[in-house]
């Protein structure tokens, strides 16, 4: 660990601290919102960005770990009282846990998951791939909506204990980024790097690619249903319809916004878009300009963001960041 990433990380546990005392309670929403969205991009950004695989999986695997830390942390009387079109499952009633045992077995069960799904997921490449693990997606939600006696149906669950803050959510953002900027260096990174760059020439000089995006699909499920535990706590409800295709094409545009396999441009895309769009709310409201009072325009600040993007990827075709982190920036420089 060099000495400039350890000042970043100084940097980041700095603004964590500090942030109570400068935003108020929609402030702090938001930047929780933030805290999760990078979690969920840096883990989405080493399937897609890093190892090059084309998956749309995201939203699939959110809703896994959103579940999980619910069931976990709602007590069994909750449960009785929340569960209307079937009584819960036993094994329903008997998951009961605290926030952190919750968020680990909804990763663990995010990324077991994905390792089932990889046999049959990576038979295919490319587009068809993409097909495959967007499929898999629907399938959650349809299951989610089918099966009453588990999620409550469609009606979704309510309640969920607020057990997080900016500590937590802040806390897990680093220890991401921290846990995928390690792989990302080490021989298994290079070898999904190989594998992004040509997947049959890594497995001529003996990479074994299914190996390889086996271990990134399940690492990147992992973090996405750690994230969906945290994203449950903090709207303390969800349903079927949180967890749709909008999810992933989300973060899909946050990875190729700030550079696909880049971490710190994951960091840069969730601030910009999560950020940004809520910022930009304003426009969606009357304004007065010069003394002249607008009508209000709803979906404004969506055509206004959307114009940004479009500006921004026309003059950054890599994304902002591209592949470089930035340490190495400052490196280049010193040179």
């Amino acid at each position: 660990m060099n000495k400039n990433f350890i000042i970043y990380i100084l940097l980041a546990l700095a603004c964590i601290f500090v942030s109570p005392y400068i935003f108020d309670d929609y402030g702090m929403r938001i930047l929780n919102n933030i805290f999760i969205f990078i979690i969920l991009a840096a883990s989405y950004n080493l399937i897609n960005g890093v190892t090059g695989q084309f998956s749309l999986e995201p939203n699939g695997f959110v809703a896994i770990g959103a579940y999980v830390t619910a069931l976990c942390l709602l007590s069994e009387d909750m449960k009785w009282e929340l569960f209307q079109l079937e009584d819960p499952a036993p094994w329903v009633l008997a998951l009961n846990t605290s926030l952190v045992p919750a968020l680990l077995l909804s990763g663990i069960i995010a990324a077991f998951v994905a390792v089932c799904l990889a046999a049959p997921v990576f038979r295919v490449r490319g587009d068809y791939l993409a097909i495959v693990t967007l499929g898999f997606g629907f399938i959650i939600k349809v299951i989610a909506i089918n099966s009453p006696e588990i999620t409550n149906g469609s009606i979704g669950l309510n309640e969920i204990p607020s057990l997080i803050n900016v500590y937590w959510t802040g806390g897990i953002a680093i220890l991401t980024v921290i846990i995928m900027l390690n792989i990302v260096y080490s021989k298994y990174g290079r070898a999904m790097k190989a594998v992004r760059d040509d997947e049959d020439a890594a497995s001529a000089i003996g990479i074994n690619t299914f190996k390889i995006k086996t271990l990134a699909f399940g690492t990147s499920a992992f973090f996405e249903g750690i994230g969906g535990g945290l994203l449950a706590v903090l709207l303390t409800t969800i349903s079927p319809d949180l967890f749709t295709f909008f999810l992933t094409f989300q973060l899909l545009i946050i990875i190729v916004l700030g550079g696909l396999g880049s971490m710190s441009g994951a960091i840069i895309g969730t601030i910009l878009v999560i950020g940004g769009s809520e910022w930009l709310r304003f426009l969606d409201s009357s304004m007065n300009i010069f003394g002249y009072e607008t009508d209000a325009h709803p979906g404004l600040r969506m055509v206004v963001f959307s114009i940004v993007l479009i500006v921004v990827m026309l003059f950054a075709r890599e994304g902002i960041m591209g592949k470089r982190e930035f340490s190495d920036i400052f490196k280049r420089k010193r040179k």
